[in-house]
C-alpha cells in the first residue's frame, strides 16, 4: 500500500491550518479511508504522548483522533520546543535529542528532512491517506533554503497542497495571490486549490471576489467556509485568553486562575475548565496583578527556572501566599509541581544555565532535571474520592521528598504521584489532562470549593466538536477538483 498524500499550507500563521486538517482528517476517515495525520517540522509547547511512547506536537494528536487511529511519534518527525527565545529543544522522532539554536537548526535541516521522509514513508506504507499540515507560510523568504516544513516537503514527495487563507485577518484576496507570486513555479504548479477560511456573512457577497481570484491565478477556490462560533478544538500553541464565543457566561461561578508565565506548555490541560457553566477561568499575563480566586493553578512549563524566576518578578509569589492565607486552593501541574517545592536544579544547564533555584517551598520537596524524560500515558485515581483519572506524563524532572508521602494520584501500574499538603490546601502533579475525565473534574471542582459540579465529559464534547467541523467542511468544500489525489 502507498498513500495518496496532500498537504495543507496557510498564507500565514494561524491561518486555520490545523483546524481545517482535523476536519479533513474526520471527513475522509468517514469515507472509510485509512487516514493518518503528518506534520513534518512543529514549533509548539503543546504535545502529547504517542502509543509508541514518544512525544508529538498536540495538534497530530487531535489528527489522529479524527482520523480514528492512536497518535504516533511518525506523525510528527520533528517537534521544536522553544525553551528561550532563541532556542529550542530538539525532538526526532518522538526522542528529545538535545538543544538547538536557530542558527546550528538551520544548518541541521538536510539532517532532519531524512527523518521527515522516514517517518512519512512508514505511514505511506500503512494508510490509505496522509492529510500533511504545513507551518506558518511557504513565503517566508528567510525559510524557503532547506525548508523541510512547507513546500520543501511537498516538493520532496511530490504532493499537491491546498492554500488556506483567514479571512478575519483581511486582505485575504492579497494575501492568497501574493503567497502564490512569492512560489517557484513549480511550487506554484502544485497549489490545486485555494480555501477561504473563517467568513463571517453572506457568501453571495464575496462571489465576485472568488471569481477574480480564480481567475487571477488558475486556481479553483475549493471553498468559502464560515465562522463556526464556539468551536473548540485544541490548540496547537495559541493561547485564547476568554471563553469561546457563544459560550455562556458561567453560573454559580468557581473563580479559577491561570499565570501565564513566558514558557507555558500544555495549556490544553485547561481546556475542560473554559468550557465548564460554572466556571470563570482567567489566564493573567505577566504585568497584571492576579486576582482573588477559589483555585489558582501553576501550569507546565518549558523553563521552570526561568519561568519561576518570571512568577517572581511579576509580583504574584506574593499574590499566591495571600492567597494561601486566606484559605484559597492551589494547584501545580508538571512544572507548577516542580515550582512548588523547596529547590530546583539543573545540574546540567538543560533548561539554561546550570544552576540550582530557591522553589515557592510550600511543599517539602526538591527536584533535579535529568537527561531522561519522562513519556507515559497513564490511568489511576485521585486520592480524593478516588475519582477515576486519566493523562500523559512530559517531564525531565525526578521529584524526591516528604511531601510525596501523601500523594495526589494512585496509578494503575503501582506507583504514586503528586501531593497534597497536609492542610488540603495544596495539590500538585505531574499529569497532563488531569481534568480530561468527568470523574476527576468534578472531584477537583469540588475540592476547590464547588458544592455541585455540574457533569462535563470533555472528551465527548471534544468527538462532537471534531463532528459539527466535518459537517461544516461536507456542506461547504468542494472536494471534486482534489479526485485525482484522493484514494
Amino acid at each position: 500500500m502507498t498513500a495518496k498524500t496532500i498537504m495543507i499550507q496557510g498564507t500565514t500563521s494561524d491561518a486555520g491550518k490545523s483546524t481545517f486538517a482535523t476536519g479533513f482528517c474526520r471527513l475522509l476517515a468517514r469515507r472509510g479511508l485509512r487516514v493518518a495525520p503528518f506534520k513534518p517540522q512543529n514549533m509548539a509547547l503543546n504535545s502529547a504522548v504517542t502509543v509508541d511512547g514518544g512525544e508529538i506536537g498536540r495538534s497530530q494528536a487531535v489528527q489522529a483522533l479524527a482520523c480514528g487511529v492512536e497518535p504516533h511519534t511518525d506523525m510528527n518527525p520533528v517537534l521544536l520546543k522553544p525553551n528561550s527565545n532563541t532556542g529550542s529543544q530538539l525532538i526526532i522522532q518522538g526522542r528529545a535529542v538535545g538543544n538547538i539554536d536557530a542558527v546550528s537548526y538551520h544548518a541541521y535541516k538536510p539532517v532532519a528532512m531524512q527523518s521527515v521522509l522516514q517517518s512519512h514513508a512508514r505511514l505511506a506504507a500503512q494508510y490509505q491517506c496522509i492529510v500533511v499540515e504545513g507551518a506558518g507560510s511557504p513565503a517566508e523568504i528567510n525559510l524557503r533554503e532547506g525548508d523541510i516544513a512547507n513546500m520543501g516537503f511537498a516538493e520532496a514527495v511530490d504532493c499537491p497542497v491546498v492554500l488556506v487563507a483567514d479571512i478575519e485577518r483581511g486582505g485575504v484576496f492579497a494575501h492568497l495571490v501574493g503567497t502564490l507570486e512569492l512560489l517557484s513555479d513549480s511550487e506554484r504548479a502544485r497549489v490545486v486549490g485555494l480555501v477561504i477560511n473563517r467568513f463571517r456573512g453572506d457568501p453571495a457577497l464575496l462571489q465576485s471576489g472568488v471569481e477574480w481570484v480564480e481567475q487571477r491565478t488558475g486556481k479553483p477556490v475549493l471553498g468559502v467556509l464560515p465562522y463556526l462560533n464556539g468551536l473548540h478544538i485544541e490548540a496547537e500553541d495559541s493561547l485564547a485568553l476568554n471563553r469561546p464565543q457563544g459560550e455562556h457566561a458561567p453560573q454559580q461561578t468557581l473563580r479559577v486562575v491561570v499565570p501565564v508565565l513566558p514558557r507555558i506548555s500544555n495549556h490544553t490541560d485547561f481546556d475542560p475548565l473554559r468550557l465548564h457553566p460554572q466556571v470563570e477561568l482567567l489566564l493573567v499575563k505577566p504585568g497584571q496583578p492576579l486576582p482573588a480566586a477559589d483555585l489558582i493553578i501553576l501550569p507546565g512549563s518549558k523553563s521552570v527556572r526561568a519561568d519561576l524566576a518570571s512568577l517572581r518578578a511579576a509580583g504574584w509569589e506574593a499574590a499566591i501566599a495571600r492567597h494561601l492565607r486566606y484559605g484559597g486552593k492551589l494547584i501545580g501541574i508538571c512544572g507548577g509541581l516542580q515550582m512548588l517545592g523547596q529547590q530546583l536544579h539543573d545540574p546540567l544547564g538543560l533548561e539554561g544555565e546550570a544552576g540550582s533555584s530557591a522553589g515557592l517551598g510550600w511543599l517539602e520537596m526538591e527536584t533535579t532535571l535529568a537527561t531522561h524524560k519522562q513519556l507515559t500515558r497513564v490511568n489511576g485515581h485521585l486520592t480524593l474520592g478516588a475519582a477515576a483519572v486519566s493523562g500523559y506524563e512530559i517531564h525531565m524532572g525526578v521529584s524526591t521528598g516528604a511531601a510525596l508521602a501523601q500523594p495526589a494520584v494512585r496509578l494503575e501500574d503501582g506507583r504514586c504521584d503528586g501531593a497534597i499538603s497536609a492542610d488540603g490546601q495544596i495539590l500538585a502533579t505531574y499529569l497532563h489532562g488531569v481534568f480530561d475525565q468527568p470523574e476527576s473534574l468534578a472531584a477537583l471542582l469540588q475540592w476547590a470549593g464547588l458544592a455541585a459540579p455540574q457533569p462535563l465529559d470533555y472528551p465527548a464534547i471534544r468527538e462532537a466538536h471534531i463532528e459539527r467541523l466535518a459537517d461544516m467542511l461536507q456542506q461547504h468544500l468542494d472536494l471534486t477538483p482534489l479526485a485525482r489525489w484522493l484514494p
